[in-house]
Formats: C-alpha cells, sequence, structure tokens
C-alpha cells in the first residue's frame, strides 16, 4: 500500500505539471485551426513528431541509461558525479558533431526553416538529458516543473505569434524553442547539475557502461519514429499537407489521452525499477497493471462517446473529416498504455534488447500497411495500420514477459472492456439524443467500474487531512 500511495503522488506531481498545459494546448485548437491552414498545421505537425522522435537517436537514448543508472546511485554523490560528469561530456561531443554535419545538409540542400529545426533539435536533446536526471535523483518536483514551463511558454509564445503578429507556422517553431531553453535554465539550477560535472570523473568504463544499456534502445526509438511518423510521411508525400493536417488534428485526441498515460508510465517505470526485487513484486505488478488498464480503458470509452459534442466545439469546420478516424486512433493510445506498462517492466530488469526487438516488429507491420493502404483507402490505412502495430507489441511482450514475471489478469475485466468498446463505436454516429444517452451510461458505468480505485483514493485523501490535522 506504501508503494501504492508513492505511485498515485508521482503520478499526481507529474500530472500537475504535464496535463495542465496539455489541457490549455488542446483548448487552443481552435485558435491553431482557425489562423492555420491545414497545410501550415500539417507541415508544423510533422515537424514537431520529426524533432521529439529524432533528438532521442541522435544521443543514443544515453538520456533513459542516466535515469536508470542514476537509481541504482541513491545517496553515492560520487557516483552521480561521474555519471552525469560521463554523459554530460558525450553529449557535448554529440551535438558539436550533429551540428557540423547538420549545418552543411541544409546550405546544401537550402531546407526551409532548417537551422530553426536545428536548433529545436539541439534544444530537444539538452532538455529531455536534464528531466531524466532530475527523474534519475527522484526529483519529481522540478521534472514536472521543467516539463510545465516547456509547455506553458510554448503556450504563450504560441498565442503571440499565431494571433498577435501573424507570423503563421515559423512562430510556432520559435515557441518551442524559446520555451525549452528556458527549461534547461531552470533545471541546470535548480538541480545545481553543474556541481556534478567534472572533466576528470569522465569514465570510459561508465561510458560503455552507459552505452551498453541504451544502444538497443536506439533501435526502439528508430521503430517508434517509424509507427508516428511513417503515418504522417506517407500521408503529406502520397495524399498532401493538408490530409497531414486532418490527421494531426484527429491525433489531438488520443494524444491528450496519450500523454495522460505517458505520465502515469513515468511513475509506473520509477516505481518498477524500485521493486523489481522486492519478494511481493508479482503480486504488486499485478495489481497496478489490472487497475491501470482499468482505468485507462474507462476514459477511453468516456472520449468516445463524448466526441460527438466535444468535436464540433474545439474543431473548425474545415477539419471536420478529422471526426471519423478518432475512435480507431483512441482504441490505438489505449492498446500503446499496455504496451508501455509492459515497458516499464522490460525497463526495470535492464532488459533493453528485448525491448528493441518487440518495436522492430510492429515498426516492420506499421510501415508495410502504410505502403500498401494509404493510396487505397487513405487516412483510414494510417490509423489502421497504427492500432495494428500496437496491438502486435502488446501480445508479443505479454508472451515474452511471462519468461521474466508473472502477472495474473482480471479476465472478466477483459471481457467487460471490450464488449463496451464493441457497443461504442457502434454507437460513434452523430445523432445527439442517441449519443446523449451512451455518454450517461458511460459515465455511470465508469464510476461504477471504479468505485473501489476511487474509494481507495479518497480514502488516502481524507487520511492525508486527518495526518496534517494531528
Amino acid at each position: 500500500m506504501k508503494e501504492k500511495k508513492k505511485l498515485i503522488k508521482n503520478t499526481g506531481i507529474l500530472f500537475f505539471g504535464k496535463m495542465c498545459t496539455q489541457i490549455i494546448s488542446f483548448l487552443l485548437l481552435p485558435l491553431y485551426t482557425s489562423y492555420l491552414s491545414t497545410s501550415e498545421y500539417g507541415f508544423v505537425d510533422l515537424a514537431f513528431t520529426y524533432i521529439s522522435l529524432f533528438a532521442p537517436v541522435i544521443t543514443l537514448q544515453l538520456e533513459m541509461a542516466v535515469f536508470r543508472f542514476l537509481i541504482d546511485t541513491k545517496k553515492d554523490e560520487d557516483k552521480k558525479k561521474q555519471i552525469i560528469s560521463t554523459v554530460i561530456l558525450l553529449l557535448v561531443i554529440i551535438s558539436l558533431l550533429f551540428i557540423i554535419i547538420v549545418s552543411f545538409i541544409i546550405m546544401l540542400f537550402k531546407i526551409k526553416y532548417g537551422f530553426l529545426l536545428l536548433i529545436n533539435i539541439i534544444l530537444t536533446i539538452f532538455s529531455n538529458m536534464f528531466l531524466q536526471i532530475a527523474r534519475g535523483f527522484g526529483k519529481t518536483k522540478n521534472y514536472s516543473i521543467g516539463v510545465f514551463i516547456i509547455s506553458a511558454f510554448t503556450i504563450i509564445f504560441n498565442v503571440i505569434f499565431i494571433a498577435f503578429l501573424k507570423v503563421g507556422a515559423i512562430g510556432l517553431l520559435i515557441s518551442m524553442a524559446i520555451a525549452t531553453f528556458i527549461s534547461i535554465v531552470y533545471l541546470f539550477l535548480s538541480l545545481k547539475i553543474y556541481k556534478y560535472i567534472e572533466k576528470s570523473l569522465f569514465s570510459k568504463k561508465k561510458t560503455k557502461d552507459l552505452i551498453k544499456y541504451s544502444l538497443p534502445l536506439v533501435p526502439n526509438g528508430i521503430s517508434w519514429w517509424i509507427i508516428n511518423v511513417s503515418d504522417r510521411t506517407m500521408i503529406s508525400s502520397m495524399l498532401g499537407t493538408s490530409s497531414n493536417g486532418i490527421y494531426a488534428v484527429s491525433n489531438k485526441f488520443p494524444t491528450l489521452f496519450s500523454n495522460f498515460t505517458s505520465i502515469f508510465n513515468l511513475a509506473w517505470t520509477e516505481s518498477a525499477s524500485t521493486n523489481i526485487d522486492n519478494e511481493n513484486r508479482d503480486y504488486y505488478f499485478s495489481d497496478i497493471i489490472n487497475n491501470t488498464i482499468q482505468i485507462f480503458s474507462s476514459i477511453c470509452i468516456l472520449l468516445i462517446t463524448a466526441m460527438p459534442f466535444i468535436f464540433p466545439i474545439l474543431v473548425n469546420e474545415s477539419y471536420r473529416q478529422a471526426y471519423y478516424y478518432i475512435p480507431i486512433l483512441l482504441i490505438a493510445s489505449l492498446v500503446n498504455s499496455v504496451v508501455k506498462l509492459y515497458s516499464g517492466i522490460y525497463v526495470a530488469k535492464k532488459l533493453t534488447k528485448q525491448v528493441m526487438n518487440t518495436s522492430l516488429i510492429a515498426a516492420v507491420i506499421n510501415i508495410v500497411i502504410n505502403l500498401i493502404f494509404i493510396k487505397k483507402i487513405g487516412i483510414y490505412a494510417a490509423c489502421l495500420s497504427t492500432l495494428i502495430a500496437y496491438t502486435t507489441m502488446m501480445v508479443y511482450r505479454y508472451f515474452d514477459l511471462k519468461k521474466y514475471i508473472t502477472i495474473h489478469y482480471d479476465k472478466k475485466m477483459f471481457m467487460i472492456i471490450i464488449l463496451l468498446l464493441i457497443v461504442t463505436i457502434s454507437y460513434y454516429i452523430n445523432h445527439v439524443i442517441l449519443n446523449s444517452v451512451i455518454l450517461l451510461i458511460a459515465i455511470l458505468f465508469t464510476l461504477y467500474f471504479n468505485k473501489d480505485i476511487l474509494l481507495v483514493i479518497l480514502k488516502n485523501k481524507n487520511l492525508t487531512k486527518e495526518e496534517k490535522a494531528l
């Protein structure tokens, strides 16, 4: 119960930092869809996707190695200094080489907004590293504030550049660069990272250990890049950037859901890593995984049933077509949330090769489906390829993890979830009265389905108040 309460607390802190601004950003969707054309929005979405997924590949996923290795150091300051000094020096060398190579390519091919994209990638590299150092230190609040700064300042500058200065797509890229830089400064100072950097502490052995852990994550990162970017890239090239703008808007709702599951996964990965060697780990992991799937499924069902009311309010009429792709992408995000739960266990056991293998299989499936079907069924192919890729990864990891850990699943719960998803999708039509009934049923079901979990949360909250009173 102690570990469960800690997991809930960390999730709450992370939720505040990331999800509050994500919701505000989501509510600004009418601004983006009103001031930006489908083509502009499609370009920016593609650019951000490349930045967020390309940056970890450049760094050989060293930020994930730092997080995992720092967890094991606990209060050993000397080991922390050695890890951070080693990785920062590596990061500086990698970044300088990348800047030289990419600058030459940008000038040679005259890539539009090339240097602005390069700046964003470099800033994202250092931001990701500092954020993972915060997690490795157990400084969840600092991590949360760092993420909050990026999101909040990006939103503020987006409004300034788009609504007032009206500079279009380039304004979004400038906003991201400024916000990320501010976050880097905050993390560097608040975590006192400068105290952990000593050139003399650079270790070749530690470099090998870090790279040995992180290197298998590079193909994994590329696989996720394929799954996330191949859809957008192929839609843009085969159907045009306007179609990618439609796809980007339809992805906004599933992305909001995915961000929530990702927030929990950050806390879950840390919890799994600290409890992987405990005697009762199988019971703890089974309990968390079952409860989490139950909650995430309920949220997914609620989002689908509420969409007929939310979509017309938030999205401009010119993006109307995006409405029809949302349910498939939401279910894909739900499946992906289970994949993330499994990933936490792999990270805890330092089984990065297995993470790589499962991701590569999903990536191949995703790209093959896109190549064959995008021209035939359009954006639906991208939605289905994502769903099938995530499902394949989930099934593969389910059986693979049986070799390392025993998880007991609530089969009755899974049957109810599948049945409800089928019913929900069946009624995904634009009929206000019918949708109102389905939404009400979904809300009541969600409250009933999660009543035990909600009672535990309320009980813990009340206990906390009583403790404070004492």
